[in-house]
């Protein structure tokens, strides 16, 4: 077999944690998966991985092999990026990783001009919440929709958001509505499980103070979109991004709640590990997302709320 294809059979491996995670993102079987590793062990004369029912792990041999495997096939990439910096064409892989809904509502769309444009280029892309490691997983960039605190990456800004707080009218006839921020704390509450303060809602008062309020969450999701149906379906107060519930917004299916109190912005960045040798591939996406993004569908909604005098500048 050919020695780099099991390079990648073990690396994907051991980055998926299991046989059948790695056949998925090489789409190979789990038995071809199992078979590359045994041949590659056989012609090392070394076990690499301990392999029990419940987990994989790597043993000694295995981890000094998987560093340097993980170069091997880092420098493949590099060498395969020179050539496109030499063509003017980018080629090569290029991984990945978004936020779950923002990737299904806003980056699915496109791709496939985007590899109509770059055919050189081969696109693994992953669709997240979790807040991933891109060197240690190996993503040559990532979008984050956050207040960026990690400055070991580089950053490029494509458009802002805002996090709004919101209800649907059928829980508010059957609630009375908060008057003040401290009533959100009896009120039953749709939590983001990766927000970057846990259950502590964070807002601009009218007063320009930002303020404080404990919730008590009555269900608690790690996606958007789901907290956004439980909103929906009467069941609580959410706090999400007008990305996300702008149009319910705008259609009256969702409600601001305390609008006195203005929505936090925050932004929407492209993040990669280096400026340096930063390839063509990643350079090519990073413009083609700023241009994607110049505008956003959901700054009408933003403008109209600003309007209300329900978001600040």
């Amino acid at each position: 077999m050919d020695r780099f294809r099991e390079l990648s059979v073990f690396v994907a491996v051991v980055d998926a944690g299991s046989f059948v995670g790695a056949g998925d993102a090489l789409r190979i079987s789990k038995a071809a998966v199992s078979r590359c590793v045994q041949d590659l062990e056989a012609r090392l004369g070394a076990r690499l991985l301990q392999r029990t029912t419940r987990r994989l792990s790597l043993t000694e041999a295995g981890r000094a092999y998987y560093a340097r495997a993980r170069q091997l096939l880092a420098d493949l990439d590099e060498a395969d990026g020179a050539v496109g910096a030499v063509t003017g064409q980018p080629v090569g892989r290029l991984q990945v990783n978004a936020p779950l809904s923002f990737g299904v509502r806003y980056l699915a769309p496109l791709w496939g001009d985007f590899l109509a444009r770059y055919p050189g280029i081969e696109l693994d892309v992953s669709l997240s919440d979790r807040m991933v490691d891109l060197v240690d997983e190996g993503y040559d960039l990532a979008l984050r929709i956050t207040r960026l605190q990690d400055s070991s990456l580089v950053s490029r800004q494509l458009a802002t958001t805002r996090i709004v707080m919101c209800a649907a009218p059928a829980y508010l006839a059957q609630h009375p509505a908060p008057q003040r921020l401290a009533d959100i704390a009896h009120h039953a509450v749709i939590a983001y499980s990766y927000a970057q303060s846990g259950d502590v809602w964070r807002f601009v008062g009218p007063q320009g103070v930002e303020e404080e309020v404990q919730t008590r969450p009555r269900f608690r999701a790690n996606n958007g979109d789901t907290c956004r149906a439980a909103a929906l379906a009467g069941q609580g107060i959410v706090m999400q991004p007008t990305f996300l519930v702008g149009d319910d917004l705008a259609a009256g299916r969702l409600l601001r709640v305390l609008p006195e109190y203005g929505g936090v912005e925050v932004g929407i960045h492209a993040v990669y590990p280096s400026r340096k040798h930063l390839s063509l591939k990643v350079r090519v996406l990073l413009d083609y997302l700023a241009a994607a993004f110049a505008t956003v569908p959901w700054a009408e909604c933003e403008a109209v709320e600003r309007a209300r005098g329900r978001l600040r500048p």
